[in-house]
């Protein structure tokens, strides 16, 4: 009994010693190992080790070692761990590409080997952008890019983890393969969606390139994954005007855009890029009007009059510092006034004061002595308070802000607070400037209040517009 006990623990140190091998890559330590014991590797599955030899010299990269035990036991090459993961989902992992080679030598089939999370070794690879273990995996197992999970396929993965030449690898591997091309995640979208919801512009740029995948951004559409759409649940930002840019140069429209053909031929509308729907334009355009031009209002139409985005929500908690910050400026103007007020009751303080009799105190200095300009500067100054505070009360009201209305309200609202609040610094800037320079400060704002009203003049000139198109919309489809 003693000897037998003897024998176990000899065992197992002899074990513990060939994984402390394994660890450090040790082949002098192995070979002697093997020489001593030769059943020595064999005995590793009665052990209580969840990992073979092989799994912890595949994860460090000790080629040589891996290559001795794959000689001496070639089926340590499909052995899984706990988490039902072989040697070459490590090494994959890891980006050991010799190693790679030398474990598909053993076996090519643990390719398609499943862990507990359904990923295989080629999942690793592209998870890391291990860009040799790529190619050999693909050279080994061609089939194993076909493979796919809950994440979608491999080309999912490598937008999901933002490696674009992992990517540029697969396409060039699947060219000819447009189901792979088109397969959906468990959230039904295709890698060119999902690269438009993580916005990536390179990726987005690459994939647009795919003739599939740019005609599979215009028929998926008009289903329940859209990939314009996908920018609106995103903050409007310059990454976001820039895919959308992209997207609508290769042809891409909104639902709301594609409504207005109902009758356009479905082959025209699924045919490859680029995409031309002359067919039915809106009754805005003039159809006699020549290509040039009536391709520059089509752009305009869908660059600038149609787009309704939900900037407004997005910008709430901005909106609504900027009407408080507008708002306690011209507060402070009013208790503050250019030129001060008068500290105590006066009759001679000033050339007006005889001739109202007293210059009371705490009232505007400058109310006497230019009341016209300074009744101006008031009104300025209330018209932009008040306009700020308007924002403020529909902000705070709980009213939707993503109806076309309110938004136009809120955009006007906001435009009307921060022009008077400019007419309100030219007064005060005009009240405090000594006579004799007046003109030349009159000569100075004047160019500037004009390139202000004409970009006034076109911000609201836009919005109307798209107010307008938005209820002729809304009329022509209840009356359908």
């Amino acid at each position: 009994m003693e000897m037998k006990t003897t024998t176990t623990n000899l065992e197992d140190e002899t074990i513990k010693t060939l994984y402390n091998a394994s660890l450090n890559g040790s082949v002098t330590t192995l070979n002697t190992l093997i020489q001593n014991n030769p059943l020595i590797l064999h005995k590793v599955s009665l052990s209580l080790y969840n990992e073979t030899p092989l799994h912890i010299s595949s994860l460090l990269g000790h080629l040589q070692f891996c290559e001795i035990l794959l000689q001496n036991k070639p089926s340590f090459a499909n052995e899984v761990d706990s988490k039902g993961r072989c040697p070459l989902h490590l090494a994959s992992a890891e980006g050991h590409t010799e190693v790679v080679k030398a474990l598909l030598l053993a076996n090519q089939d643990v390719c398609l080997v499943f862990d507990k999370d359904d990923m295989i070794p080629l999942h690793f690879a592209v998870i890391r952008g291990r860009m040799g273990v790529i190619k050999e995996l693909i050279n080994a197992r061609p089939d194993s890019v076909r493979v796919l999970n809950d994440d979608g396929s491999v080309l999912h993965l490598c937008v999901l983890y933002n490696h674009l030449e992992s990517l540029k690898l697969l396409l060039e591997s699947v060219r000819v393969d447009k189901q792979l091309l088109l397969a959906k995640d468990r959230e039904g979208n295709t890698v060119l969606h999902l690269a438009i919801k993580l916005k990536q512009i390179k990726n987005i740029k690459y994939l647009l390139l795919q003739p599939e995948l740019r005609t599979s951004a215009i028929t998926l559409n008009r289903s329940s994954i859209k990939t314009l759409e996908l920018l609106e649940s995103c903050p409007r930002d310059f990454i976001s005007l820039k895919i959308e840019e992209m997207l609508t140069e290769v042809g891409v429209q909104r639902s709301t855009q594609m409504d207005y053909a109902p009758h356009m031929d479905s082959a025209v509308q699924h045919a490859p890029l680029p995409i031309i729907s002359n067919q039915e334009q809106p009754s805005q355009f003039n159809q006699e009007l020549p290509n040039g031009r009536r391709k520059m209002w089509e752009n305009l139409w869908s660059k600038y009059l149609q787009f309704q985005g939900n900037w407004i929500e997005e910008t709430r908690g901005t909106l609504m510092l900027v009407a408080t910050v507008i708002a306690t400026m011209t507060f402070q103007s009013t208790i503050s006034p250019p030129g001060g007020v008068w500290q105590e009751n006066t009759h001679t303080g000033g050339r007006n004061c005889t001739t109202y009799g007293i210059c009371e105190a705490g009232t505007a200095v400058l109310a006497y002595a230019w009341p016209h300009e300074f009744i101006k500067f008031m009104t300025y100054n209330t018209t932009s308070f008040f306009s700020s505070l308007g924002v403020v009360l529909l902000l705070i009201s709980g009213f939707p802000l993503k109806n076309k209305v309110m938004m136009w309200v809120l955009t006007m609202a906001m435009s009307v607070a921060v022009t008077f609040m400019a007419l309100t610094f030219v007064f005060a800037q005009s009240l405090v400037t000594p006579y004799h320079i007046i003109q030349q400060d009159f000569s100075m704002a004047y160019p500037v209040v004009v390139a202000w009203g004409i970009l006034l003049l076109v911000i609201g000139l836009i919005h109307t517009l798209r107010l307008v198109f938005w209820v002729k919309v809304r009329t022509k489809k209840k009356m359908q």
